[in-house]
């Protein structure tokens, strides 16, 4: 497999799989609308992206120009999609178009110029809660809060009165959808692994944690945590955080996913599975917060935590990356603190425009937080 044509490839993740794959030896293609939430108003080819990459712009959703995009073209990485719990839950059919829609236009372009393998980005927000376990040791799976436990500022889950305890959270939990995000994410891992079983292109589907690093979208206020915060300190403003700020997450480097997106295209006994992509590590998001403050030089702008709880957020979930490992030979070599200074650099670069209050007004007007 010579050429790769990644959908989404100008972002964050895409670009810097570009880089890993050119550094591989892989001819790439990239097709990306270059939307301006992400790419800003009026977006040209970006800066960052590599100068070998060849650009098509277009939308996945737009079959003429997505075919054409596919001529001569070994593999394939879907990662266009919108992205943003929060905003999914108002713009429900923006993301069900790109997303879903999306996603289909794609397979019906695969279904008439078949590749050797397609990668999915999927996401760990398709499990909902994470693993938990009970004081005896029993796992539970479908752990959830009610709203009337959430009004009270009672964060943590329990069963039965008692307190559960958050555990890695494997690819054999089932799915528990809690936003319209999170069930596009599963629209298009699951639509993509039957076509490709049906009509015979190897696929694989790779949930990625929360993933961190240079290049994120700043001013785009339903991306990663850690860009959102980046954008408030650059901003001299506090982080926000909602509920407590001691949910659990898994930061992962960019990087490292780069990494596991070129292992799910050579290794061949990938092929029609799912992986957890994360760093196997679980850090709270105040922690986080505090953190890149600190390696930024900030620590005056303390996190301030809502008290709020957002529909379709979780309050624990980090990866068991164990399958990944295994099959793939994944390996997450980025420490937290080096991806975090790597990050510190960047952003001293780097201008934001910081619209998260304007995006907790959106929600709250639509009665989306507690």
């Amino acid at each position: 497999m010579e050429k790769i044509l990644i959908t989404g490839g100008a972002g964050f993740i895409g670009s810097h799989l570009c880089d890993e794959l050119i550094e591989h030896g892989y001819s790439v293609r990239v097709l990306d609308s270059l939307i301006a939430q992400v790419h800003g108003p009026g977006a040209g080819r970006p800066d960052y992206l590599n100068p070998q990459v060849e650009l098509v712009v277009g939308d996945v959703r737009d079959k003429a120009k997505v075919l054409e995009a596919l001529e001569g073209i070994d593999a394939v990485y879907h990662f266009a999609a919108r992205v943003g719990v929060g905003q999914s839950m108002y713009e429900v059919n923006e993301y069900t178009d790109v997303n879903n829609r999306g996603t289909a236009v794609l397979l019906e372009a695969l279904i008439e110029k078949p590749v050797k393998r397609l990668v999915v980005a999927s996401s760990m927000s398709i499990y909902g809660e994470g693993l938990y376990s009970t004081v005896g040791g029993s796992v539970v799976e479908d752990a959830a809060r009610p709203l009337s436990q959430l009004r009270n500022s009672n964060w943590e889950l329990e069963l039965d009165g008692e307190l559960l305890t958050p555990i890695p959270t494997p690819e054999t939990k089932k799915p528990c959808l809690a936003s319209v995000y999170a069930l596009s994410k599963y629209d298009q891992e699951v639509m993509s692994l039957i076509c490709g079983k049906a009509y015979n292109i190897p696929t694989v589907a790779l949930r990625f944690f929360n993933v961190y690093g240079t290049r994120q979208a700043l001013s785009n206020p339903y991306t990663g945590v850690l860009a959102i915060f980046a954008s408030r300190y650059l901003n001299d403003k506090a982080p926000i955080i909602f509920e407590d700020g001691n949910q659990k997450r898994d930061f992962v480097s960019v990087k490292d996913v780069a990494v596991a997106c070129r292992l799910a295209l050579e290794v061949e006994e990938a092929a029609y599975e799912v992986f957890n992509i994360g760093s196997g590590n679980s850090y709270t998001v105040w922690d986080i917060a505090q953190k890149l403050s600190s390696t930024m030089g900030v620590d005056h702008l303390q996190p301030i935590a809502t008290g709020e709880y957002r529909v379709g957020d979780i309050r624990h979930c980090f990866g068991d990356i164990s399958k990944a490992r295994e099959i793939l030979g994944f390996k997450p070599s980025v420490a937290l603190e080096d991806g975090l200074e790597e990050l510190a650099m960047w952003l001293k670069d780097q201008v934001a425009v910081d619209s998260v209050e304007q995006a907790k007004s959106e929600l709250a007007a639509r009665g989306l937080t507690v």
